[in-house]
């Protein structure tokens, strides 16, 4: 498996396809690299050499904010938002969807599971 910057892309696959493995980079972007370098996107990962390689990994590195950069960057953003308490700070720090999404019913990839509260007692309770 060819390694770019940390990252082991798949071997078996199109180059284009192989390098969306890497965080930040997409098909498009994938394709667009392809294109500045010269590299046929529709040749698979295992047939590049190494010179290639080492190509796309220079081109990714000084055009591009890929992997650590780009997780650092993100979570610098975010820590700022939270850090000025505007309203999407205050809904990441309390893991509630950020970008507007109901919370009524649905939200539970943010929400977590279930917390079932205890309902009310019935009148019949009471006497």
């Amino acid at each position: 498996m060819p390694r770019l910057m940390g990252v082991d892309v798949p071997n078996d696959k199109q180059i284009q396809y192989s390098l969306t493995y890497l965080y930040g980079i997409g098909l498009h972007t994938a394709r667009e690299a392809c294109d500045k370098l010269g590299i046929d996107p529709s040749r698979k990962a295992s047939d590049l050499t190494e010179e290639e390689l080492s190509r796309i990994a220079a081109l990714l590195e000084r055009d591009y904010t890929v992997e650590g950069p780009l997780r650092r960057l993100v979570t610098q953003n975010i820590n700022r938002l939270r850090e000025v308490r505007c309203y999407r700070g205050i809904r990441h720090r309390v893991g509630l969807p950020v970008r507007g999404q109901r919370t009524k019913t649905n939200a539970r990839t943010r929400k977590g599971p279930r917390k079932t509260v205890a309902g009310k007692k019935g009148v019949k309770d009471l006497r």
